[in-house]
């Protein structure tokens, strides 16, 4: 076996970013998936509440834990400098225990959902998350999903899909649809 392992048997970095709609239902869709097939899955959500169509349902499917999103602190450009450094010790920690119970549970998958957003906006600290990545378990996939995502983590990924949005409704005043966008 090579330095590297059996590609088809390592647990890979997925990166899903754009400007489009889809990466969220996109990791959402591959945590079924994996499910589906036995692999334990941990799910954890930055920047977003659990007010969502997808967490109701993933929270029921065996094998799928998702980490409930216990504080909340609205749109980052309307945040205070003191709940910037409180949501940053937040979310840095929501990381470390994502990152822990997927060790724990010997899982399969670990999704970051907007994982990108937090450390562009500097509420988790990129390094850190390098660093676990370069360190995480053989056999743990890795979805990281958001905007922008910077030439590290680009270069560290092993699939990158990037969703471009050409036409979405919201350009022409459609707010946001419960069991569509949320």
């Amino acid at each position: 076996m090579s330095e590297t392992g059996n590609r088809s048997e390592r647990g890979l970095i997925h990166i899903y970013c754009g400007d489009g709609k889809g990466k969220t239902t996109a990791a959402t869709g591959l945590a079924v998936r994996a499910a589906g097939r036995g692999k334990r899955v941990v799910i954890a959500r930055f920047l977003k509440t659990d007010d969502s169509g997808e967490v109701f349902v993933l929270k029921q499917v065996p094998g799928i834990t998702v980490i409930p999103c216990t504080k909340t602190f609205g749109f980052y450009f309307r945040m205070t400098e003191e709940q910037k450094k409180e949501a940053a010790v937040y979310y840095s920690g929501l990381l470390e225990q994502a990152w822990q119970i997927a060790e724990e549970q010997k899982a399969g998958l670990l999704v970051l959902d907007e994982i990108m957003a937090v450390c562009n906006y500097g509420l988790v600290k990129e390094k850190r998350l390098l660093e676990l990545l370069k360190s995480k378990p053989e056999n743990l996939e890795v979805v990281l999903t958001g905007r922008g995502p910077s030439k590290a983590l680009l270069d560290r990924a092993d699939y990158v899909s990037e969703i471009m949005k050409r036409k979405h409704p919201f350009d022409q005043g459609t707010g946001a649809r419960e069991g569509i966008e949320y």
